[in-house]
């Protein structure tokens, strides 16, 4: 997860020590209270991370309707998170925290626990991930760039969020951290996935009709917009090389030849690939989770890494895909 415009605001929270900032704490994030959290997200939110907030996210994820990156801010895509969960559990989908929804969130382990850092953690990392294509593919492998990255994407935590609940930590081998706990991935065997470009979001049903799971989803842009219709699931790739051809895809910078970009979470489409029907569309992850659904796409649908990996476990060739606005 690297530092980019949009989430500056964030950072610059976290660092100042706000109020709210300096609630984050573990046990204030696991005692807190989702009953004061406005019952319908505000047209304006609080733009400070809240310990509820977190909590909420860290909940909904639980439950198979993820809110993408948890980072305490009752952004969109949480809000979309409460609307998918009520649909799951067949309530009526207004996206609001009624009491029957808190009721049915508010269970399980509690959100922060203590984990232990392994050389396995540490193992694998780069220096830097460059922004050209060029330079990318001259590297051995796009992996994370630090212990930090690599246990906040596993904890789908935003970094700064993770440095937060361990001031003054030494991301080393062996060093105990608070991390949130997000739950396993989710089960099951997905027969149909609808990608919905007005919501920005990916639903995937099971063979009775039931949504299992909820994504927040980066689908296209207007300038490279995702297909239309109906299409199917071709294969997955995970951990897959990215060729790039920029009279097949789209222009980056000034490479204007083929190139082959090596695998890793920080490569262009992340750590795995769900191949459509549609040539050269597919489903996939990508480097940078905390813009899903901030920025537009080069026409395919992009997940956060951990929920791509989820939905690729549960789909098989011959799933349908359908594109609606």
């Amino acid at each position: 997860m690297k530092a980019v415009t949009p989430i500056a605001t964030l950072a610059l929270l976290f660092s100042l020590g706000t109020a709210h900032a300096l609630e984050l704490t573990p046990e204030a994030i696991n005692t807190a209270s989702l009953a004061p959290i406005a019952r319908e997200r505000p047209s304006k939110p609080s733009p400070e991370p809240d310990p509820a907030i977190v909590r909420l996210q860290a909940l909904l994820d639980r439950a198979g309707s993820s809110p993408g990156v948890i980072d305490g801010l009752y952004g969109d895509n949480v809000g979309k998170a409460v609307a998918a969960f009520e649909t799951m559990n067949k309530l009526p989908s207004d996206g609001k925290l009624d009491p029957d929804v808190l009721s049915r969130l508010e269970k399980g382990p509690p959100i922060v626990e203590s984990y232990v850092i392994t050389d396995e953690d540490a193992a694998g990392l780069v220096d830097h991930i460059p922004k050209d294509y060029g330079e990318k593919a001259k590297m051995a492998s796009l992996g994370y760039t630090s212990v930090a990255e690599k246990l906040s994407e596993r904890f789908h935590m935003h970094i700064d969020l993770m440095k937060t609940l361990n001031p003054g930590t030494e991301f080393a081998p062996g060093k105990t951290i608070e991390v949130v706990t997000p739950g396993p991935p989710k089960e099951g065997k997905v027969k149909r996935i609808e990608v919905n470009g007005k919501t920005g979001q990916v639903l995937a049903y099971d063979g009775d009709g039931s949504v299992i799971a909820a994504y927040p989803a980066t689908v296209g842009s207007s300038d490279n917009p995702s297909p239309s219709g109906t299409h199917k699931v071709k294969g997955v790739a995970r951990m897959p090389v990215y060729r790039y051809d920029p009279k097949i895809n789209f222009k980056q910078g000034k490479n204007d030849k083929i190139l082959t970009i090596p695998k890793g979470p920080n490569g262009p489409v992340g750590s795995v690939w769900i191949d459509l029907t549609e040539p050269t569309y597919g489903i996939h992850g990508t480097p940078d989770p905390e813009l899903i659904d901030k920025v537009g796409s080069h026409g395919c649908v992009r997940l956060t890494n951990w929920d791509a990996e989820e939905l690729a476990g549960m789909v098989k060739p011959g799933v349908i895909v359908k594109f609606v606005d």
